[in-house]
């Protein structure tokens, strides 16, 4: 690994160099499983702090973007950087998490057996060193920073409660609050909105609308209408590459996209 890169490591999120206005950026990243091209020389750029979507078809790649971004899975050919300075595409997926890019899978994954304090505080620790693992204590500015995270997901009042209580959608911001704690440069959701009440989404949209600009939100989502509530950027995938990009009313009257993915209901 290039000594930057261990350097970059061991430093904090605010290392990376975004000069350019741009968070990631996807260079010719192209990889195959089993014959099947599943990201086709595919290039794009997310500017810091910004909401941007991802969306397209089954199959269109969306998924498989987020494996490369976080290093569970290694391109056939390309390159993926946080900002300026740090290659993505040589670290692993506990570096590349320790950097500051956190991300949050479609089935929420919480410790239902703990209270959501101790969910955020098990989040707080999480990925220390082995040093600093033995002589970690919660501080009263840790402690703060656990109730403000609370607030920001919209929980406050609820530290006491197991988190196997909660509802479906009130799961997916705690996990949200626990990324947080690990105070991350870039959040990559996928399907945040999935299996949430109509009240649920509501609440979702602002809080993810709130997370952006402090942070870079990137969603994968299905849900037209969430995507449309939210996005200032939207991505369109299909067959591993770029179809479309702009803001939603652009693609939403991109004939090319309507073809393939959103149909004339959409048009």
């Amino acid at each position: 690994m290039p000594i930057e890169a261990v350097r970059k490591i061991s430093g904090s999120p605010t290392d990376i160099d975004v000069s350019r206005g741009v968070i990631l950026y996807v260079e010719n990243v192209s990889v195959e499983f089993d014959g099947f091209k599943a990201i086709d020389d595919l290039s794009l750029s997310i500017e810091d702090g910004s909401l941007h979507c991802i969306i397209g078809p089954n199959g269109a790649g969306k998924t498989t973007l987020l494996d490369i971004i976080t290093g569970k899975t290694k391109p056939d050919s390309g390159d993926v950087f946080l900002g300026q300075n740090i290659k993505l595409t040589d670290l692993t997926e506990s570096e590349i998490a320790r950097i500051g890019v956190g991300r949050k899978f479609q089935k929420p994954t919480v410790f239902e057996n703990h209270t959501l304090f101790e969910n955020l505080e098990l989040a707080l620790h999480c990925g220390k060193g082995l040093r600093e693992s033995l002589f970690w204590k919660l501080t009263p500015a840790r402690r703060e920073r656990i109730d403000e995270v609370l607030g920001i997901i919209g929980l406050t009042g609820e530290a006491d409660r197991l988190a196997g209580l909660l509802s479906h959608g009130q799961k997916q911001w705690l996990e949200i609050g626990m990324l947080l704690m690990q105070a991350p440069r870039v959040l990559l959701l996928d399907e945040p909105a999935a299996g949430m009440t109509p009240h649920e989404i509501e609440h979702s949209i602002e809080l993810l609308k709130s997370l952006a600009g402090q942070h870079t939100v990137v969603v994968i989502e299905h849900d037209m209408d969430f995507v449309h509530a939210i996005a200032r950027r939207v991505t369109v995938l299909h067959e591993g590459k770029v179809l479309a990009e702009g803001d939603m009313d652009f693609v939403r009257h991109n004939s090319r996209v309507v073809e393939v993915y959103l149909g004339e209901a959409h048009a």
